[in-house]
């Protein structure tokens, strides 16, 4: 519950802070990708401000998200062989103890020595 209520408080204003952002920075804006040929402005994009800024935010999101996904590789590994190692002690176990049932069920046979 507590969690609930934490995002919420987080997302409700930083909801508000965008909308108010994307309200207050509706005049277009030119976004030139060529940074050589600025008099030409070939390569350009005329957008609001806000839809820039908020590609900007996605774009960063995204590259986070891939950045972490790719440092944290070496223990999802390391996870999946302590993984397959567990099942493979527990079939192990499984098969002994029902080797250890069969023993214990069947009969004991005892041999005398002949003389």
């Amino acid at each position: 519950m507590w969690r609930k209520l934490v995002v919420a408080l987080m997302v409700v204003p930083l909801g508000a802070l965008l909308v108010a952002l994307a309200v207050v920075n509706r005049k277009p804006a030119i976004l030139i990708l060529d940074p050589f040929g600025a008099a030409e402005a070939r390569l350009s994009l005329e957008a609001p401000l806000f839809l820039f800024l908020l590609g900007a935010f996605a774009l960063g999101l995204i590259i986070g998200g891939i950045a972490t996904w790719l440092g944290q590789g070496k223990w999802r590994r390391t996870a999946r062989a302590q993984s397959r190692e567990a099942r493979d002690r527990r079939h192990q176990a499984s098969r002994l103890e029902k080797g250890l049932e069969g023993a214990q069920s069947a009969p004991q046979r005892v041999r005398l020595p002949a003389d």
